[in-house]
Parts: structure tokens; sequence; C-alpha cells
């Protein structure tokens, strides 16, 4: 199964859908799904499908061994004239959020993140778009040890994801249950320790935009391991 470390080297894109529905969720879901069971390109490492729980969408989560890799996926015939003609036909919004892992935590009795559909973590993702000057700000705030997240009940892990275009990072957090997240998502400020209430504060000022959805895992699958000579 995939594991999210930070430093792995990897390119990691999440590919967003925004539609309308559950049916065209599901819909881009199996397309998905036949897709990743299908994956044989050079420097593909491994695609999750996340099927989104509180917005119709997907996010599917796929790491590559380097931008030219991903880039020679994207210039071939197969996928400009027909994967991304039938995803712009499905889904009402389509993003391929290019990014590198560059810090992840997890609660003490994991050992690493890892992800997919055998764990069914309730999973975040938000996406919080900043001006280029302010990215390594961002980084710096949001990507250091929180020891009082390691105590808040049904927190499992979460990961800091760079956007190597400079202008986002993408927070992707594992949750026990959309119970445990909604109690911690509204936990008045007030309540909030204050190192952790000076980062969020801060965090708003450079902030230009955030889109969040939350998210089942649903399919996984992995490149076989490189034979050993």
């Amino acid at each position: 199964m995939p594991f999210i470390r930070a430093g792995d080297g990897y390119l990691a894109v999440f590919n967003m859908f925004t539609c309308n529905n559950e049916e065209e969720q599901q819909r881009i879901v199996d397309e998905m799904k036949e897709i990743v069971d299908n994956a044989d390109y050079p420097g593909w490492v491994s695609s999750t499908v996340h099927a989104a729980v509180d917005s119709p969408g997907t996010a599917n989560y796929v790491q590559w061994r380097s931008r030219a890799d991903l880039e020679a996926r994207y210039a071939g015939a197969k996928y400009q004239q027909g994967v991304v003609p039938l995803f712009q036909q499905i889904a009402t919004s389509v993003r391929l959020l290019k990014t590198e892992a560059v810090f992840v935590q997890h609660h003490r009795d994991q050992d690493f993140i890892e992800i997919g559909p055998h764990r069914d973590d309730y999973t975040v993702i938000i996406v919080m778009e900043c001006a280029p000057e302010n990215q390594q700000a961002l980084v710096d705030a949001l990507g250091q040890r929180d020891d009082w997240l390691m105590t808040v009940p049904g927190y499992r892990a979460h990961a800091i994801c760079r956007g190597v275009e400079g202008t986002f990072i993408i927070l992707y957090a594992q949750w026990e249950s959309k119970e445990h997240y909604d109690a911690f998502h509204h936990l008045p400020e007030s309540e909030r320790p204050a190192e952790v209430q000076r980062i969020r504060a801060f965090t708003d000022t450079i902030i230009t935009e955030r889109r969040a959805n939350t998210y089942r895992p649903v399919h996984s699958r992995s490149a076989a391991p490189a034979p050993v000579s």
C-alpha cells in the first residue's frame, strides 16, 4: 500500500474532481478504478482513489518517480484524447495539483502514514492558496510538530504537501471518524492552545483561498517493486 513520507523524492499529484451528485461521483470513481488497475506507466509509483463525503467529488493521490515521468504520461495521445475529455464531461471541475510531501506527523501508535481503503480513514484534504512569496512561511508555520494535536481524540496523522508551482500547499489529514473530526474542527478558538491560536491567526493573514472536502479512500494500487539484480 502507498505511504506518505516527507522528502521521499516522489512527485505527489492530487487529481481533484468536483461533480453535481453522487451518481456522477460514482462514475468518476469507477473510471478512476479502471485507470488505476491498468496503470503501467514509466515512473508511476501508486494511486489511491478517494470518494468524497461532504460534497460530491473525488481525489486521486498519485505518486510519481519524477515530474518528467508525469509529463510524459500527460503528453500521451491516449491521455489527451481519451482521459481528459472523459473527465471534463463528467466533472464540474478538474484540478491536477503537483506537490511534494515536506512534513508528516502521525499518532504514536502508527509507524508511518499509510493510505488505502483497508484503513477506512476519514480523510480531510485542504488546499490553501497563497502568494508565491508566502508559500515557505505557510509551510514553516504548519509543517511543525503539534503535540497538542496528538492528544485530540480521533486524530491519526497529517501531511503537508508543498505545491511545486509555489502558489499553494495541501494538508492531507487522517481521522478516526467524521464525528471526531467535526468535534475538532468546530472547537472554539479559545479552547485551543495559545501557540495553535497564534499559528492559525498568522496563516489566516497569508492564505488567499481555502478549499476543503472530506473523503474515504476506496481503491488503491502500487507498482510492483523493481527486480533486484
